[in-house]
């Protein structure tokens, strides 16, 4: 494959003071190479969740934490933040609507139980959607409904049902069963039904993942911010000229060899006022259950801000030494980290692509619905970029020299956070979906 190699400008970081810059020297292209070339190489597989390949990852990422003499959280022995989680597969449903049994491939349930009995009861809502509804914008709207319901979708939506149904059936990841709340969706013309006769059944199954976690304790042990990227990716994908390995050398190699070498970078610092967290999520691209996972374990007010970094192996739009952060205007981080670079030839923006929802679609987004100032910063042309959730996303599509200058630049922005000259806004936790 041909290489993508672009030269990059040093960053100009003299107004920093000669000890930081001296400081910054550990940032090498070198060491980012054999960081980013060994988590997307061939033997990972594409560290797919509940695979050798991603098991293979977090051993690495571990090792390197290791290296860099960083300490497990608090109450913790090692550096994997292992959980469980559950995947419930539908074995068997049947439905009867007015005495009348629907077709198996006309429903699909929702649901964290193990089985659901329902006959008509007067709690349970029964919601039409109808002909002319926008379908998918109908269906996403139950889905976040905290209520039980049936939902009784036109045929005209025939399309976006099979595609719900196909995904549901694959089997839906849960983090406890037993719990919440459950929906029957049935393709039918009917807006009202009288009776119904309801029964899901689910194979349940337990699986681990993990999520890879160290610290550098700060002077203020109870306030902390956070640095993270997704160690997961898709495992395998459709054959290009017999390549089927997804390598997610971008995504997210990238992001967790720029927070990787952040923590080395800030290991040799001077003590900071803040402790620090660094993150290598799993499970992002099923459903981001590292990242809920890990926001449970600790008191979200005490997170003074998050640098979730994600795709930043490729130069931006803005031009180079330039990144973009997701839901600029949410909290006051990016305007921080723009004072905090001013001067040094590097530039933070905001989000040139607002209608790909990027904010929502990283593991900043579980933070930042508890009120975190937690963003991501990134610098892929997501609407042009051609080797995303492909296999053609590999080491060799990358500019190092890009990546390198984006992991100094987040280094530099994020330094008045990490020891506490500035501290963020937090997030209207009604304004966040």
């Amino acid at each position: 494959m041909k290489k993508n190699i672009m030269l990059v400008p040093a960053l100009v970081v003299g107004l920093l003071g000669s000890a930081a810059a001296q400081n910054l020297k550990p940032i090498t292209q070198e060491k980012a190479t054999r960081l980013v070339k060994t988590l997307s190489a061939d033997d990972m597989q594409g560290r797919a969740s509940f695979t050798p390949g991603g098991e293979k990852a977090a051993d690495f990422i571990a090792s390197e934490f290791k290296k860099s003499k960083l300490k497990p959280l608090p109450g913790a022995d090692n550096f994997k933040q292992t959980f469980k989680v559950y995947r419930l597969t539908p074995s068997e449903t049947e439905v009867q609507v007015n005495g009348e049994k629907v077709a198996p491939e006309n429903v699909f349930a929702i649901t964290n139980y193990k089985q659901l009995e329902w006959e008509p009861n007067n709690e349970r809502r029964i919601i039409p959607v109808g002909e002319n509804e926008n379908g998918r914008d109908a269906l996403m709207h139950v889905f976040r409904m905290e209520e039980d319901a049936i939902v009784l979708v036109h045929p005209k939506h025939a399309a976006t049902f099979a595609n719900y149904q196909r995904y549901m059936r694959r089997g839906n990841l849960v983090k406890e069963t037993g719990k919440g709340t459950s929906k029957v969706f049935i393709l039918t013309d009917k807006q009202h039904i009288q009776d119904y006769e309801i029964e899901v059944e689910n194979k349940v199954e337990d699986l681990s993942l993990t999520n890879v976690a160290g610290m550098i304790e700060g002077k203020r042990k109870d306030e902390y911010v956070v640095f993270s990227g997704h160690y997961d990716h898709i495992g395998t994908h459709k054959a290009i000229d017999g390549d089927t390995i997804a390598n997610g050398a971008d995504d997210d190699a990238s992001g967790v060899t720029a927070m990787m070498l952040l923590a080395d970078f800030y290991k040799k610092q001077r003590k900071p006022e803040r402790t620090i967290l660094f993150v290598a999520f799993a499970a992002e691209e099923i459903g981001g259950y590292g990242s809920r996972h890990f926001s449970e374990q600790l008191n979200p007010d005490q997170i003074m801000a998050m640098f979730n970094i994600e795709m930043v192996g490729k130069p931006s739009k803005f031009g180079q030494n330039s990144a973009y952060i997701t839901g600029f205007e949410k909290s006051n981080l990016g305007e921080l980290m723009q004072k905090r670079l001013q001067g040094t030839g590097y530039s933070i923006h905001p989000d040139p692509y607002p209608s790909q929802n990027l904010f929502y679609r990283s593991d900043n987004a579980t933070l930042a619905r508890l009120g975190v100032p937690a963003h991501t910063i990134s610098s892929v042309q997501i609407d042009q970029d051609k080797t995303y959730h492909t296999v053609n996303d590999e080491f060799e599509m990358l500019d190092m020299a890009h990546l390198t200058s984006m992991i100094k630049g987040i280094a530099l922005g994020s330094y008045d956070v990490v020891f506490g000259k500035e501290t963020p806004t937090r997030l209207d936790k009604t304004q966040v979906q």
